[in-house]
């Protein structure tokens, strides 16, 4: 639990207690729901050129490595050449064993990419939209600690007298509600693209002089994603099938009414300055991409790697980030990269399709 800012005393010695109990319990694969298949019932298996995923399977073992299970094959990985497709096929091959989740057979896998954004340390006429750090007020409870049944909920809200209320939603924080309860990391000139960059998670933001400053999530208000292209689709104002270029066009030519729609969605994310080169997901890794999936961890545990089936897309990932939108047994976002391609295909990319669990042969035994 993150507590932060300045609280009534009966408040500080709850929260305290809280902090003490609180832990957040580690996601895994649900067993019961995992059937074993051979390497040779994965389609395109042959031909993707899987060592393009060695290093986003590296990162990964930088975490994973400390549990038993994993010491063997994370080895194995650091020894294999850059661009070796069959060592590392067989690697795979020797440690793993692939899984399907039976009951799920296909779901939806989209894409998302690293933002880029114009920005300044000050507020400017022509910079004024805010990207705001982690609130000093807010506060995640893990909910698992009061209750077995509970294992794995957490609660996001703010202490108000003597009540513990939802946090601000992005209705208010538009308004100006995080005033002296939060402090902004920097300025951007376009509130759309301040909007794209929570969807994202992370981005680059070049500034004034030149430089370039990466920001990183931090945090997210506790109230529920609601996908504004859904919302304008089934209204009329944009045909489907929906992508991120026909959202960003209607914003752009409705800029009076681009606000409200924004605040249809009452998730906030808030950010932090990132040191890294690349952006990093909720493993706590750097990701990779076209390599790099963000699941749900109710599913499928961060750092698991996965062979991934589109529509259009046969290849190796790592299970290296989550998302607000990113829910059920079988859904996956891709990470792109950056830049403009990184973009296009992130915004355009909506295929159903499924992934297998490669789990070590040495767990499952």
């Amino acid at each position: 639990m993150i507590t932060r800012g300045v609280f009534p005393k009966a408040s500080l010695l709850f929260l305290l207690c809280l902090g003490a109990c609180a832990q957040t319990p580690e996601p895994h694969p649900k067993e019961d729901a995992l059937t074993p298949v051979p390497f040779s019932q994965l389609s395109g298996w042959q031909d993707d050129v899987v060592s393009e995923a060695l290093p986003a399977l590296r990162n990964s073992c930088v975490r994973m490595k400390k549990k038993q299970d994993w010491r063997e094959p994370c080895a194995a990985f650091d020894k294999i050449d850059s661009g070796d497709n069959a060592a590392l096929r067989q690697t795979i091959e020797t440690h793993f064993t692939p899984y399907k989740i039976h009951g799920n057979e296909t779901g939806l896998f989209t894409g998302y990419y690293e933002a880029t954004l114009h920005g300044s340390k000050k507020r400017t006429k022509k910079y004024k939209t805010a990207l705001w750090g982690y609130p000093w007020d807010m506060l995640t409870i893990d909910l698992g600690s009061f209750r077995d049944s509970l294992k794995g909920e957490k609660i996001t809200g703010k202490i108000k007298g003597t009540k513990f209320l939802p946090y601000d939603t992005r209705a208010a924080i538009a308004k100006g509600s995080l005033k002296k309860r939060a402090e902004p990391l920097l300025w951007v000139d376009d509130p759309v693209d301040a909007f794209f960059l929570e969807i994202q998670g992370s981005g680059r933001v070049e500034m004034e002089d030149g430089s370039v400053v990466r920001v990183g999530y931090s945090g997210q208000n506790g109230h529920g994603y609601v996908a504004i292209g859904r919302a304008l689709a089934d209204s009329g104002k944009i045909k489907r099938p929906v992508s991120m270029a026909k959202i960003r066009a209607w914003l752009a030519a409705n800029p009076k009414r681009a606000q409200d729609v924004m605040n249809r969605n009452p998730s906030a994310v808030f950010f932090t300055i990132s040191q890294k080169k690349n952006p990093v997901g909720a493993q706590a890794v750097e990701l990779t991409p076209m390599r790099s999936l963000a699941v749900d961890r109710h599913y499928v545990a961060l750092g698991t790697p996965l062979w991934l089936v589109t529509e259009k897309h046969k290849r190796l990932v790592v299970a290296q980030d989550t998302g607000g939108a990113i829910k059920g047994a079988v859904r996956g976002d891709l990470f792109w990269g950056a830049g403009a391609k990184a973009e296009r295909g992130a915004g355009e990319m909506q295929e159903r399709g499924t992934y297998y669990l490669l789990l070590p042969k040495t767990r499952a035994q």
